[in-house]
């Protein structure tokens, strides 16, 4: 068995539960330890776990804790608090992993505080080819995860002490709470990469978070707007940062004033406008280095 504890957060998903808990228990390399945190299930969940345990062939430990519902990042949290290894993997409740894919990530862990992998998408149950925007990868991918939520939480090994050092998830982001903590980690750390498929994501579904909010991209504007200021990340990937919060910004305020949806208007505007200040400033130090004489230049160095 592998030193790693699975946690598996679930809400009102009996019906795919047992499939993502059996790719757990069938891994080539199993874990030492499974925590399913029921983040307040009305459905069969509790009976279904029961019924598993009964023919489940798994020997580490087996946690099953029932809370009240708070959001699928409380109830990691709650699975990461609560685990007994140094190392944590999560899986979602309606995904499923490859069988080889704690033993493939596992030796990475000796060099990288984060693993990941690439996935398979099945979408209403047909498997379906990812945009080359979602092309995922190793190493100092800061700038890329920017962008777009280039990994995804059911293929993360991540390291407890990291997690627990930057307190985990956010339980104020509804959504884009994967978005917000990756960008915190690749700001520090370069990151591991597995390029062969480790997981099945489905999707399509009508429980969603993503199909539920509309309005995304304002998590991710509020993920970004620390980085205005942040020490970790160089001048190119702060010039990067600025681009996208402004795009982003200027969307869901033309969105926003198209619905009359004016209840998050004025805290967008002054995203917005701290991104152009910052922007502001960027050009003007760029502009007064270009002034500067070249002896000036070698002086410096």
């Amino acid at each position: 068995m592998t030193n790693i504890s699975v946690i598996v957060p679930t809400f009102n998903r009996a019906h795919t539960l047992e499939r993502a808990l059996n790719s757990v228990i069938h891994q080539t390399c199993p874990p030492v330890e499974i925590i399913v945190v029921d983040d307040g299930s009305n459905d069969t969940t509790t009976a279904m776990i029961e019924a598993w345990r009964t023919t489940a062939d798994f020997s580490g430990n087996f946690v099953y804790l029932k809370t009240a519902n708070r959001g699928v990042s409380s109830a990691r949290n709650a699975g990461a608090q609560a685990a007994t290894s140094p190392w944590l993997a999560f899986l979602d409740s309606d995904d499923e992993w490859l069988p080889h894919k704690l033993n493939t990530q596992a030796p990475l862990t000796e060099d990288y505080p984060l693993v990941h992998g690439e996935e398979i998408w099945i979408r209403n149950g047909v498997r379906v080819n990812a945009m080359k925007k979602y092309e995922k990868s190793g190493g100092r991918i800061f700038k890329r995860c920017v962008d777009i939520c280039c990994i995804s939480p059911s293929s993360v090994l991540i390291s407890k002490d990291l997690f627990t050092k930057l307190d985990g998830f956010r339980s104020d982001f509804p959504v884009c709470e994967d978005y917000e903590l990756w960008l915190r980690i690749t700001a520090r750390h370069e990151v591991g990469f597995v390029s062969e498929p480790v997981q099945k994501k489905y999707g399509g579904h009508e429980d969603q978070l993503s199909r539920l909010y509309k309005a995304m991209d304002f998590y991710r504007c509020r993920a970004l707007v620390p980085f205005l200021e942040n020490r970790d990340i160089t001048a190119e990937e702060r010039a990067h940062v600025i681009k996208v919060l402004i795009e982003k910004c200027e969307i869901l305020i033309q969105g926003y004033l198209k619905h009359d949806n004016l209840a998050d208007l004025a805290t967008v505007q002054g995203w917005l406008s701290r991104a152009r200040t910052a922007q502001s400033a960027v050009q003007i130090a760029h502009s007064a280095a270009d002034r500067l004489p070249r002896s000036e230049f070698r002086g410096n160095l």
